[in-house]
């Protein structure tokens, strides 16, 4: 019904080709010399849709937002968020579906590597009722991965194999980047969404309260037509992060596993330091000691900076003021570690629980109180 008073308004008041019934969602970064070659090749498959794009920017330094708010400014149907202090694609689309009104939604790359021409088709099927989800697959006839390695096309099938552990669907592609699907699915989902990380279907899908009806249309994977890919070490640790969210995330905040994990990988660091300054380089125990805890923290700090806070990061002068912050709450974070191991000791607890229950309670405290006061965003001042 509401539908049919809007379709009416905008007749009557000559908006109707304006609303969009499809919007395409582009998640960029430094992706400037794509943006006119990707409006175009939607505007030619998408002729006689009611469509627009809108193009959600991590703040690139090629000036990718500026140029799509001159494109738009030539026509309506494209649009451009800007986001300011966080990075991420899966995020990025959300926001981007969020801003939307439109009853259909599909996300493409911005780098001209999805095949386009698909889209009418995808729709479709979304239009006639018979799928909640459309993916474009490249696991099935008629798809393929182009011209990829061998180590890159077992990278995909491995992380393919590991999305079964939080999705049952029995799709050939759930890692794919390409697809469409109905408003009703995101506004069920939204809220159990991890956001983390680059695979944004696998997370609609393992997020979705109710069984999706999903199909899969084929296409082939192009070569990037500018820039430089985004698929790197951090993007992997992300797909790990999104699936331990996806596993346990309703128990343990996930950012707490990663940081826990890197506080390992500090042990390490430590030792193998301590190692080195005492027993290689001579040093007393107390100076060799000093040393490999000023490293590990260092270590963690950084770790920290650049995989559990990516999307925070902080950059020059906050980078430095950071690392003071972290090692003190680090620093009093042993202390609590050291008090309540020793009190539970001495109460004729066994000294293994003593000591774990003690690493425990400093790695709490740790990530409570660097994620309150290290890795935090500053109000904006407010202008009078």
């Amino acid at each position: 019904m509401l539908s049919k008073v809007t379709d009416i308004v905008a007749k009557e008041s000559g908006t109707a080709s304006a609303i969009a019934q499809l919007t395409v969602i582009v998640p960029t970064f430094n992706e400037r010399d794509n943006v006119i070659e990707v409006v175009s090749r939607l505007e030619r498959c998408l002729q006689g849709k009611a469509w627009e794009v809108i193009f959600v920017d991590d703040d690139s330094a090629d000036g990718t937002a500026a140029h799509v708010r001159e494109i738009a400014r030539r026509d309506s149907r494209v649009r451009c968020i800007q986001r300011i202090g966080r990075r991420g694609l899966s995020s990025a689309c959300v926001e981007g579906m969020l801003s939307s009104c439109a009853p259909f939604l599909a996300v493409i790359d911005g780098d001209c590597q999805h095949d386009e021409t698909v889209l009418p088709r995808m729709l479709e099927f979304l239009e006639r009722g018979e799928a909640d989800v459309v993916v474009g697959t490249r696991y099935t006839a008629g798809g393929g991965i182009g011209s990829w390695d061998a180590s890159r096309a077992k990278m995909s099938r491995f992380a393919t194999s590991l999305s079964r552990a939080v999705i049952k669907h029995d799709l050939s592609d759930p890692m794919s980047g390409f697809f469409a699907l109905r408003r009703e699915v995101l506004e069920r989902s939204v809220r159990n969404l991890s956001s983390i990380g680059f695979k944004i279907l696998l997370d609609l899908i393992a997020s979705s309260p109710e069984p999706l009806r999903v199909k899969e249309v084929p296409y082939e994977f192009r070569n990037r037509r500018a820039g430089e890919s985004k698929l790197d070490s951090q993007a992997v640790w992300d797909y790990f992060m999104l699936l331990a969210d996806k596993l346990i995330g309703g128990a343990v905040p996930v950012r707490f596993v990663s940081f826990a994990l890197i506080g390992a990988v500090g042990v390490f660091v430590h030792f193998s330091v301590l190692t080195a300054l005492f027993r290689w380089a001579a040093l007393s125990f107390t100076v060799s000691q000093a040393g490999a805890a000023a490293v590990a923290m260092v270590s963690n700090f950084t770790l920290n900076n650049a995989l559990t806070y990516r999307d925070m990061r902080l950059k020059g002068w906050r980078w430095v003021t950071g690392l003071m912050s972290f090692s003190l709450t680090c620093s009093l974070g042993a202390l609590a570690n050291v008090g309540v191991a020793s009190y539970l000791f001495k109460r004729n607890t066994l000294w293994a629980l003593s000591a774990l229950i003690g690493i425990v309670v400093g790695a709490v405290w740790n990530y409570a109180m660097t994620a309150s006061y290290t890795w935090t965003k500053k109000a904006p001042k407010s202008k009078r």
